[in-house]
């Protein structure tokens, strides 16, 4: 089914389970621990031991030698394989450094051999006694240092990453007020609570993993180039995930040195990353650099802005798209935006989380905060009279549905902002200083093809197959509720199975895609069911309405348990028309912060976010997704860094008691508003992603907050007492 035009009313606009709060069926299997994760897999093949990956113990170099013998003695021992003992795979997408194989070093903890054992303690204890030698060589460690001589970003379509309109420098100095301020945000990880974990067999020349991974299809195909074989004899299945946020796109190495296990053991083996190389090994959020200069008028009208970015990545990967919000926010005639990419030998960085938004929020949003304070206006006014409904650098571009002013308005008055102190450092509460703050949001409303299959058996029950993911977002839920709303059964009746890439492709879990593409996907596999059903009943399948099980057609009524057993496969595509516009979301958010007065800690009081997503599938999950948003944001601003050793070229702070992650308790109040719109040029739907959104903007509404509060303002990324612990007000 393609989708060519935008949607009129349909029978989403009188739904009954679509949009309707509804808990998580899944939440049962995953609050009594008997959800499968990757590792968790035992039944799922006989024989299964234990992999332990050994990483690099330094950041670039050579292997110049590795004595392995002393590891192969060990008890329990099966089999090692080494990375100058094996020519390096390939690279699947996503892939910057070789995940394995050769005697080159390109980061810190690089998996260069693999111990498999009959016990996990036995591989773990034979990993300590290999003894490797390194040529070391220098590398670059230092975004600040490498920065001023960065190149253009040429990673997105091979252009330099730079866009003009107008004459941004000439109206900038023209300008009444002027803006010019640099802000720095750091490394970041994701920290996803289940490591990366996989379980690999093999028959002979097909492999199965059993893995913990977003994107089935995508990774289906890499595995193939990976290891150099046909993608048709690889089989992934991912039926849940404890988090991911964009460091489980793509294959890692748990998934190529669990295969690699396999085949030279002649077992089955299991292998998860150890929580350092979960910072190291795998992907983090690049840290950036970031300019921003606006030029307003006395009325608060931006007449020039320019916002420029610069990110590190290890060579041939990319760099952090700080400016991507900026390109679509607010209105201005004259415009410069621009990323750089500096070469780093770090750890490779890739998309977490809103990857681009989040960060270049940070500053934008902040930037914002600061030219009201220059202009003496309410910062929520100055992002009002900069609304636009046409892509500011494309004009000729509309939104299809924009309501930020609506988000800006409703939660200024649901915050209580008109009784914010304007002050900075001028409220206290006992031995608290108070302070609130805002911020508006963005995140782009992609959507991507997707496909599944339904099966309605004789008892009238409903079975959707799709390789889509669950992240922990509660895809199986509102899958479950698309599929019994077009086919008019109660959501108990409807079975939902996921992540396994046997089942039809679908767009995956990413990007904020994944809840409008695939229910849209799923939207069409129910389509030609009810087609085949009014094929073998002789009616119009298109034409006839199905409710509570039964069927009404001119008249006439048939059970759904007449049409015997079916299935259908449907797949949803889209059309150029979509080109005509910028689909994106929106949102405000608002933060009331408690500063210790004599020590400087911090606390959350409470939170905000009005979004703007289309239809909202279910409110219930939704909100979920927005209040861990939050939480994240917080963390962003407050304590997350990875700390770099400049001078070994490694993060220092990987594991969860030096990476501090804030948590739900650590926030008394969040409150989660969702405008009632909805967006015809997305899908049928009419639905747009929101768990990213929430992410974009939280973290500048606290920095903003925190400034309204002290009085100080801190341009460097996280916010940590230190920072500003020796300017507080006198006491």
């Amino acid at each position: 089914m393609e989708y060519n035009a935008p949607a009129g009313k349909n029978l989403f606009d009188n739904a009954k389970v679509v949009g309707k709060p509804t808990r998580r069926i899944d939440g049962p299997l995953k609050t009594t621990g008997t959800a499968p994760y990757a590792y968790e897999r035992h039944d799922v093949v006989p024989g299964q031991v234990y992999g332990y990956v050994l990483g690099a113990g330094i950041a670039k170099g050579r292997i110049a030698a590795m004595d392995v013998s002393a590891a192969r003695a060990m008890p329990g021992v099966l089999a090692i394989v080494t990375a100058p003992d094996t020519k390096p795979v390939g690279k699947g997408m996503g892939n910057t450094a070789p995940l394995f194989g050769g005697r080159d070093i390109a980061h810190y903890h690089q998996a260069i051999a693999l111990v498999v054992a009959e016990t996990f303690e036995q591989a773990r204890a034979a990993s300590s006694v290999i003894r490797v030698e390194y040529e070391r060589q220098k590398g670059a460690f230092d975004l600040a240092s490498a920065a001023p001589g960065a190149p253009l970003d040429t990673t997105r379509g091979g252009e330099p990453d730079q866009v003009r309109t107008g004459d941004f420098e000439a109206a900038y100095h023209a300008a009444y007020v002027q803006l010019d301020e640099r802000y720095t945000t750091p490394d970041e990880s994701h920290a996803m609570m289940e490591p990366h974990a996989s379980i690999a067999a093999w028959e002979g020349e097909k492999l199965t993993l059993w893995t913990s991974n977003q994107m089935i299809a995508w990774n289906k195909g890499s595995v193939g180039d990976i290891l150099d074989m046909e993608p048709d004899n690889v089989r992934l299945d991912s039926p849940y995930l404890g988090g991911g946020f964009g460091g489980k796109l793509f294959v890692r190495a748990d998934a190529v040195l669990a295969a690699l296990g396999a085949k030279a053991a002649g077992r089955p083996v299991k292998v998860m990353l150890q929580r350092p190389l979960i910072y190291n090994n795998t992907t983090h959020r690049p840290a950036s650099i970031q300019r921003l200069r606006i030029g307003a008028g006395k009325d608060g009208r931006i007449s020039a802005i320019a916002h420029e970015g610069w990110s590190g990545n290890l060579p041939g990967g990319s760099g952090e798209n700080t400016v991507q919000q900026t390109r679509q926010l607010y209105a201005g005639d004259h415009r410069l935006t621009a990323n750089y990419l500096a070469t780093l030998d770090l750890p490779e960085g890739n998309a977490m989380r809103a990857p681009g938004e989040a960060s270049g929020h940070m500053a934008l949003e902040v930037a914002m905060d600061e030219l009201a304070e220059k202009l003496d206006m309410c910062p929520v006014e100055l992002r009002i009279v900069n609304d636009t409904q046409t892509v500011p650098d494309e004009p000729e571009i509309k939104f299809s549905d924009r309501n930020l002013v609506r988000c800006l308005r409703e939660g200024a008055e649901r915050f209580g902002w008109a009784n914010r102190n304007k002050t900075p450092g001028g409220l206290r509460d006992g031995r608290w200083l108070i302070g609130m703050g805002m911020a508006a949001g963005y995140r782009n409303g992609p959507v991507g093809k997707s496909a599944a299959r339904v099966k309605l058996d004789r008892r009238g029950r409903v079975t959707v197959e799709t390789d889509m993911t669950d992240i922990g977002t509660g895809s199986y839920t509102i899958i479950a509720q698309t599929a019994a709303e077009v086919m008019g059964v109660p959501l108990k009746q409807v079975t939902v199975r996921l992540g396994d890439s046997a089942y039809p492709a679908s767009a995956g879990s990413g990007g904020q895609w994944g809840a409008a593409s695939s229910t849209a996907g799923v939207y069409a596999a129910c389509v030609n069911l009810r087609r085949a059903i009014g094929e073998k009943l002789g009616f119009d399948g298109d034409a006839a309405t199905f409710d509570n099980s039964r069927i009404a057609v001119d008249g006439g009524s048939f059970a759904l348990t007449d049409a015997g057993a079916l299935s259908a496969t449907g797949e949803m595509t889209y059309g150029d028309f979509q080109d005509d516009y910028s689909v994106g979301t929106f949102a405000s958010h608002f933060c009331e912060i408690a500063v210790d007065a004599y020590t400087g800690e911090s606390f959350i009081r409470r939170m905000l976010s009005v979004c703007d997503a289309g239809r909202i599938l279910n409110p219930v999950s939704a909100r979920s997704q927005v209040i861990g948003a939050m939480a994240m944001s917080v963390g962003a601003t407050l304590t997350e860094e990875l700390a770099v050793d400049k001078r070994f070229g490694f993060f220092v702070n990987h594991d969860m008691a030096g990476y501090e992650v804030p948590v739900h308790a650590d926030i008394p109040h969040q409150e989660v508003v969702f405008l009632d719109t909805l967006d015809p040029v997305i899908s049928p739907m009419k639905a747009k992603g929101v768990g990213e959104l929430g992410i974009c903007g939280p973290t500048a509404a606290v920095a903003n907050a925190l400034y309204n509060a002290t009085g100080i303002r801190v341009r460097e990324y996280p916010l940590t007492l230190d920072k500003y612990l020796d300017r507080l007000p006198a006491v």
